[in-house]
């Protein structure tokens, strides 16, 4: 069995190696293009595969690389991205543990190692939203908002990813492949199996992160609701006040106590009681 290691697909070993092994051209330029999504083929003599690497970057977002596979009967080609450091550790450590393990082994303990690289993932978004839940309803700013719409992103780039590699999975499943043997169709159902819960985590992940969004709306409107009855209940309190005030302001006489020395104190006197009185009602019906 040989197994061929490309870390770069730009390289020229990546040609000899299709000229060696009647590797269809379209695949190669699948290695050195990054496809959107895992996908599987069957060549002549060779079974192509490309499934997603995911990890976190930094600043919390994630990025995806591609991981294409060759195998054959007696072989096994992996081609890496330079900058897929978690893969590349993996197969370092197959490469030093090498047994003489069968090629579809080998295909099989990747593919695993990759699909497993997904629940830190989710388990990550998972501690975020919880976050979130809490967040909603005490900060409710429109940094909060921008979160969750790019968690709701990565949500359903997560999604996308995982939907075409559970298609993958699945297609190993009902094919009978001649460069994969019985005793390890077993091992691939437990790789379909991980991302079909995989997939509902992420499903179980956008439906509370919608809750989440629920919650910072139902925040928004409360406040908002707080704030208008505020402002009415300041505008009915000062509403006497303007009334007494837009009457003795009229050019109109006859007014009480419009023509005495005391008719300031006589109308300061008449808003203050009858916002009182005001005051007194809205407390007395427990609007205030």
């Amino acid at each position: 069995m040989e197994w061929h290691n490309i870390i770069d697909a730009s390289r020229a070993d990546l040609d000899a190696l299709a000229e060696r092994y009647h590797l269809h051209p379209l695949h190669i330029e699948d290695c050195r293009q990054r496809l959107g999504s895992a996908k599987i083929e069957e060549g002549e003599t060779y079974l192509f595969t490309v499934v997603k690497c995911v990890e976190l970057r930094a600043d919390g977002n994630i990025d995806a690389h591609d991981v294409d596979l060759f195998l054959g009967r007696d072989y096994l080609i992996t081609v890496l991205e330079p900058d897929d450091k978690d893969t590349r550790q993996n197969v370092e450590r197959l490469r030093a543990n090498n047994d003489h393990s069968r090629p579809d082994q080998l295909y099989y303990r990747i593919v695993d190692a990759t699909v497993d690289k997904y629940l830190p993932v989710l388990d990550h978004f998972n501690e975020i939203i919880d976050d979130l839940e809490d967040i909603a309803m005490e900060a409710v700013t429109p940094k909060t908002l921008s979160r969750i719409f790019e968690i709701k992103r990565v949500l359903i780039e997560l999604r996308r990813i995982l939907g075409h590699t559970r298609d993958v999975s699945a297609h190993l499943q009902r094919v009978d492949s001649p460069y994969i043997k019985r005793d390890m169709w077993p091992f691939l159902r437990d790789v379909y199996d991980h991302i079909a819960r995989n997939l509902d985590h992420v499903e179980m992940l956008r439906d509370l992160l919608n809750g989440c969004l629920d919650v910072y709306l139902s925040s928004v409107a409360n406040r908002t609701n707080q704030v208008m009855k505020v402002l009415t209940v300041l505008s009915t309190i000062a509403l006497p006040a303007l009334v007494v005030s837009g009457i003795y302001g009229m050019n109109v006489k006859g007014l009480p106590g419009s023509e005495t020395h005391y008719g300031l104190l006589i109308v300061i006197g008449m808003m203050v009681a009858s916002t009182v009185i005001l005051l007194w009602i809205l407390r007395r019906f427990d609007w205030l």
